[in-house]
């Protein structure tokens, strides 16, 4: 008896793949309208979508980042579309695999990112039968997406392609709705064969020039009308604050009215002279809280209790500038006008009120960068005063570091051509309260301010910066525990070595629960287990298992040694820290 015939290998010519006539068709699509990443997971659902993804970044159409934990793989999508502008794709395969990319959808969300996520699934005919790795997938993120799709599989039926493709353009537009960017979920359900040949159909728009992006705002296009737009009197005793993502026209405000300004270390406008880096300490004394007459918010504030406590008192009027279409941050409901933009009337600037604000926080700051050394004394001719001065010199080398000098220390090293990614941990309270104005790439997933993904999210930073030669390091400062909930990110693929430097305030555990009112009614045994949640792994280890080089920096000269050392690839930097 004639054997049966083994079965055809899967891309064969007999082996017609309607699934990957549509994902080929669509990821084209998205690519022609100006995707320049697709981030991957595998899996076997999903082949087609992967596998016309890396033939796109075969033909140099794409970058292609691959990654095997999909919750890394949605942040690392975040930090790509964060740094280049463009949203990007992030493919996982169907079941568990869709449910980790909610955390990522959940910050693009919050922060307006734009982000497209394909999630392969089982046909109809597999649900409610209890298949294998089938799951309720429509309407998976809920609310958190700007359109969310649910496709039949395709057959090979004329005219898929050319819908794939229409599908593509719609959610490429959602992601970056002129109104109100963020994510969109496209569920692309597929049948076996799940990926092989098959017969391209043309598309007149496939050779199109990507999207470059709405050449009008909010406030100016024809179908959306706009918030009203405000133009401030001069004489209130007014304040700007700046939260995450605010932006320069927060900063030009300030300057253009003499008005002090509150800019949180992610909202793009901590630089000039306005800028008052002890507000919480400010804000808490009568004096300068009860004077306040004027709040102007731009962006989302997140550091603080004392700014959302300000614009609940009665005496404040608050005016918001938001873009229409966004949620808008408004504490206690109370907010007394919501506006697209502002400027203020031509005149005098109160410098008395500006001056009261700027000389009360620099007599707050304390400065915890090492004094110049002096030059007079190392070249004394009295042995003593030489002495003396040595000393003073070995123990500036032999500094210890805090928070402070931590934080000083990476804001004086990264420049305008750096990018500075902060995690959700203590040190970003540290930096805002402490750091100088100065223009540089900030960003911080504040959104939702979780500590997960931060690796993950700095490494799309990096990526994207340096593509095509780009200059300059990203640098992600973050403490022990968000390190250690996105260790998973430290695994790249081979060959890929972004000049990334992962610095890690180690003090042990969650020190941030400390200024909770539970560290000071709990026994301290029990705060500990359920709070601080206190850890001994040993980073050097970790570095070595994934491949990153390691260092480990006691001092601010070893530092400083640290963060001017060339960075040709990835870096662990471990910087212990005291719990107190």
């Amino acid at each position: 008896m004639t054997p049966p015939a083994a079965p055809e290998p899967v891309g064969s010519a007999a082996s017609a793949s309607p699934a990957s006539a549509s994902a080929s068709a669509l990821l084209g699509a998205f690519v022609a309208a100006g995707v320049s990443d697709i981030v991957v997971c595998p899996g076997s659902r999903s082949q087609a979508l992967a596998l016309a993804a890396a033939e796109l970044a075969a033909a140099g159409r794409i970058a292609l980042h691959v990654r095997i934990d999909e919750r890394v793989a949605g942040f690392l999508a975040l930090g790509l579309a964060v740094e280049s502008g463009r949203p990007a794709v992030v493919i996982t395969t169907s079941g568990t695999a869709t449910a980790n990319l909610h955390p990522a959808v959940l910050e693009a969300h919050q922060s307006r990112v734009p982000l497209i996520v394909l999630t392969a699934d089982r046909p109809i005919e597999a649900h409610g039968v209890r298949a294998n790795q089938t799951t309720r997938q429509d309407d998976l993120y809920g609310s958190a997406t700007r359109l969310a799709v649910v496709t039949e599989a395709p057959t090979g039926a004329e005219g898929e392609q050319r819908a794939a493709r229409e599908l593509a353009r719609e959610a490429y537009d959602a992601a970056t709705g002129i109104l109100d960017p963020g994510p969109v979920h496209l569920d692309l359900a597929y049948r076996e064969p799940l990926s092989g040949a098959f017969e391209p159909e043309p598309d007149a728009d496939a050779e199109a020039e990507p999207t470059a992006g709405p050449s009008v705002t909010a406030d100016d296009h024809p179908r959306y009308p706009g918030r009203p737009r405000l133009v401030l009197e001069r004489g209130p005793r007014t304040l700007v604050v700046a939260g995450h993502d605010a932006g320069p026209a927060a900063e030009q405000l300030a300057a253009d009215g003499g008005w002090p300004l509150i800019a949180e270390v992610s909202s793009g406008a901590r630089f000039g002279r306005q800028v008052i880096a002890a507000y919480r300490e400010l804000l808490r004394e009568d004096d300068y809280r009860e004077a306040v007459e004027r709040v102007v918010v731009f962006g989302h504030p997140t550091l603080s209790r004392e700014v959302p406590l300000l614009l609940q008192q009665d005496a404040v009027e608050t005016i918001v500038v938001a873009p229409a279409g966004a949620e808008v941050y408004n504490p206690g409901r109370r907010a007394d006008h919501i506006v697209s933009s502002v400027t203020v009337e031509p005149g005098p600037a109160d410098r008395a009120w500006l001056g009261a604000w700027v000389v009360g926080s620099r007599e707050r700051v304390v400065d915890p960068s090492p004094a110049a050394p002096d030059l007079a004394g190392l070249h004394s001719t009295t042995p003593s005063e030489r002495l003396a001065s040595v000393r003073a010199e070995l123990d500036a080398v032999r500094l210890p570091v805090t928070r402070e000098v931590l934080v000083d220390a990476v804001w004086r090293a990264t420049w305008p051509h750096d990018r500075l990614v902060v995690g959700a941990s203590r040190l970003i309270r540290v930096a805002d309260g402490l750091v100088p104005g100065r223009k540089i790439r900030v960003h911080a997933n504040r959104g939702l301010a979780g500590i997960d993904g931060t690796i993950a999210t700095a490494t799309g930073i990096a990526l994207a910066s340096q593509a095509d030669g780009g200059p300059g390091v990203t640098r992600v400062l973050l403490g022990d525990l968000a390190f250690l909930h996105d260790v998973g990110a430290l695994l790249l693929e081979d060959g890929i070595a972004p000049r990334l430097q992962v610095i890690v305030g180690n003090d042990g555990g969650g020190t941030i629960f400390d200024g909770l009112e539970v560290a000071r009614s709990a026994p301290s045994e029990l705060f500990d287990r359920v709070q601080y949640t206190p850890q001994r792994v040993r980073l050097e280890s970790l570095a070595a298992a994934y491949g990153w080089k390691y260092r480990s920096a006691t001092t601010r000269a070893e530092l400083d040694q640290a963060f001017t050392a060339p960075v040709t690839g990835p870096v662990l930097i471990e910087v212990p820290l005291p719990r107190a």
